[in-house]
């Protein structure tokens, strides 16, 4: 389930519940509240390990990109070795193969800097996300933890005697 909507869920049974006369303490369905709190505590760990799939996705893409690479150098090293027999020409044949592989070199560190920014920036929209939740979560804690502060004062407060003889 996904976080945000579980923090959504919590803020309308905030927002609809019903408030105890004179202050601004809420009445609250205390079943709802923890079952909305279970449900972030086995959403957040799906969250991480949507992190976690996207850190193989990464793997993934290096291994596949390491792969083309040697695949680039071993047609390279062909196409160089093709030269060399059909041309004759060594330093022409060389210098191609030597062309081919650092173009290779280029197109996989390249594909390796595309791969390492494209993770970067989707586990850092994933922690953006997991703090405003988390923040979300805190501040409706601490409200709710303020308004019963509030109201067990008041309660007591209510159910001093008053002091006998003064009139």
């Amino acid at each position: 389930m996904d976080i945000q909507h579980l923090v959504d869920r919590l803020e309308q049974i905030l927002s609809e519940s019903r408030r105890v006369p004179m202050t601004t303490t809420l009445l609250v369905d205390e079943e709802q509240v923890f079952n909305i709190i279970d449900q972030l505590r086995v959403a957040i760990p799906d969250e991480v390990k949507r992190a976690n799939r996207v850190e193989s996705e990464k793997e993934r893409i290096l291994a596949q990109a390491q792969e083309e690479a040697a695949r680039i150098r071993h047609l390279a090293k062909q196409e160089a070795e093709e030269l060399i027999r059909r041309d004759g020409i060594v330093a022409s044949a060389h210098q191609r193969s030597e062309n081919i592989l650092e173009r290779a070199r280029r197109d996989a560190e390249i594909i390796r800097r595309d791969s390492d920014v494209y993770v970067v920036n989707v586990l850092a929209k994933l922690e953006e996300d997991l703090l405003r939740s988390l923040s979300v979560v805190r501040n409706g804690l601490r409200k709710v933890q303020a308004e019963q502060a509030a109201a067990a004062e008041a309660v007591e407060a209510h159910n001093q005697p008053e002091p006998e003889g003064e009139v």
